[in-house]
């Protein structure tokens, strides 16, 4: 008898509150109601056949698709970005509104006769009127974008404000229904900041170097120019000279050996400056030459992804000849790793420098599939694909780390600290930090493959037990079961049963222009 008056009691309490909540609803109704007979007494005009198309260009969120199309083809950076966040909210509102709020909140949708027939959907939608999905997803879509670039948000905001309107001028839905609609998608574009966090700037912090030489026209600079690399049908070496027609121009073609070409460039006569064009694995190698040889840097990024030059604030050769001819750079750190084997011995490790990150594992493997389909699908889905794919099929990798022995799904080394958290780091606020960033699954875990996952998902990987991150000034591998590949920036590299890492005595002078006055310049050579 007891469960059973328990369970009567309990839903005699949940009428109570049903009854009470639309008690205290009643204003809101009366109130939608009058905005509705009101809208319905405006006059005829050319502005109800307007809004009658607006509203079905925005049915399944059409008229945002296509705008993000077009931010994404012929806008900014930041507009790219923003079109990428905006279908992010549009996601997550939809489903709050669609998915969780209509089938819990059945309303009914405004009567046809509050109306004239002119101005109504002829084909009026059946679910529940609370709340407006159509609002929602206007609303996450402009301020996502919004949040990227406030000039595009500011052109948005209009537009998905007369959307959200239409949808009460057209007699589908009450005003009430709108306005949660709107609030719901901007929470949901602010929401995505968890899983892709904005970039404070376009480039990472750097001290300014105080003796960085001026490069006019290009003078006492030897730049490498990797013949594959630029835009096609344009030669990278004409287009760098006619930019910059003092400087030494070496050529990399198909087969040559790419140390043995920025040696060759650093040795001309009067060099002041070794130049670098092409991705970031041909970064990586004259960063390692650069900081051999004292040597500052200027690097054209002409590669595929072009992280390094991202993150540096350079994005093509207009910022190459300002940044040289006014002499202005920064200075960056420089990872390294030296991989030992039983055959090499404890001193016979290789030198190899990163400038972006190291990894083995499975990450290597869900870099390539990230890259392949984030064009299609955007960044994060794509990560997230990448992730589940890779550790579907990924076998756990023994290793000790410094000195602690565990199992591994994945290791990522980042050359200094990046963000977000979790194991699809984007960018580095900083670039001379001195430290490496360190993030690895570990395998030795109850289902830590389905932590993993669901922790990604949710956006709360770095709270789970099964993952690790920190930073380091160096990092010991010992990997258990026989030698590993190494991918450094992108490429595999080496391979080696211990693996030891560490950020490079002196750090590289990269030319780029900062407009910001530091009080703490860097002369370290």
């Amino acid at each position: 008898m007891l469960p059973r008056r328990r369970a009567r009691r309990a839903k005699a309490a949940l009428y109570t509150g049903l009854r009470q909540s639309r008690r205290s609803l009643r204003p809101v109704g009366a109130l939608d109601r009058r905005i509705t007979e009101g809208v319905g007494d405006l006059p005829p005009g050319r502005v109800d056949d307007a809004l009658l198309h607006l509203t079905r260009s925005a049915n399944h969120s059409g008229l945002w698709f296509a705008t993000a199309s077009v931010l994404a083809a012929l806008g900014t950076r930041r507009t790219r970005r923003g079109a990428l966040r905006g279908v992010f909210a549009i996601g997550l509102a939809s489903f709050a509104s669609n998915a969780l709020l209509k089938p819990l909140v059945p309303r009914r949708r405004p009567a046809a006769e509050l109306l004239p027939p002119y101005r109504s959907l002829p084909d009026r939608p059946t679910s529940s009127s609370f709340p407006s999905g159509h609002s929602a997803s206007a609303f996450a879509f402009a301020v996502g974008v919004g949040l990227e670039s406030p000039r595009a948000g500011a052109v948005l905001a209009p537009l998905a404000a007369t959307v959200a309107y239409s949808r009460v001028h057209v007699g589908v839905h009450w005003t009430s229904d709108v306005a949660v609609g709107s609030a719901i998608g901007a929470g949901a574009a602010l929401l995505t900041q968890r899983w892709l966090p904005r970039r404070p700037v376009d480039e990472a912090i750097a001290r300014p170097w105080l003796d960085a030489p001026v490069l006019a026209e290009g003078e006492g600079l030897s730049m490498v120019v990797n013949m594959g690399s630029g835009r096609p049908g344009v030669d990278p070496a004409e287009e760098i000279a006619a930019s910059l027609p003092r400087a030494e121009i070496v050529r990399l073609e198909q087969g040559d050996d790419l140390l043995a070409r920025l040696q060759e460039a650093a040795a001309l006569p009067g060099t002041r400056a070794l130049g670098i064009a092409g991705g970031d694995g041909s970064v990586a190698a004259a960063a390692r030459i650069a900081e051999d040889l004292r040597l500052p840097l200027a690097v054209m990024p002409a590669g595929t992804l072009n992280h390094f030059g991202r993150d540096v604030g350079v994005y093509d050769l207009q910022e190459v000849v300002d940044a040289t001819g006014a002499g202005e750079a920064v200075a960056v750190d420089v990872g390294e790793l030296r991989a030992y084997s039983a055959s090499t011995g404890p001193a016979g490790g290789e030198r190899q420098v990163f400038v972006n990150t190291a990894s083995f594992g499975g990450y290597p493997d869900m870099v390539r599939l990230r890259e392949k389909w984030e064009k299609r699908y955007g960044k994060w889905p794509a990560a997230s694909a990448a992730l589940v794919a890779v550790l579907w099929t990924a076998r756990p990798v023994r290793c000790r780390i410094d000195g602690r022995e565990t199992s591994v799904w994945m290791l990522f080394v980042g050359n200094g600290p990046y963000a977000p958290s979790g194991m699809t780091p984007a960018y580095r606020p900083r670039l001379d930090s001195g430290l490496l960033e360190v993030r690895y699954l570990r395998a030795d875990r109850r289902f830590s493959r389905a932590r993993a996952i669901v922790g990604l998902l949710l956006g709360t990987l770095g709270h789970i037990r099964t993952y690790v991150e920190h930073t380091a000034k160096t990092l010991d591998v010992e990997l258990l079961d026989g030698p590993l590949q190494v991918a450094t920036d992108g490429e595999v590299m080496v391979s080696g049963e211990r693996l030891c890492f560490s950020v490079a005595d002196h750090p590289v002078p990269v030319y780029r222009r900062d407009e910001t006055r530091w009080p703490e310049r860097t002369s370290a050579w």
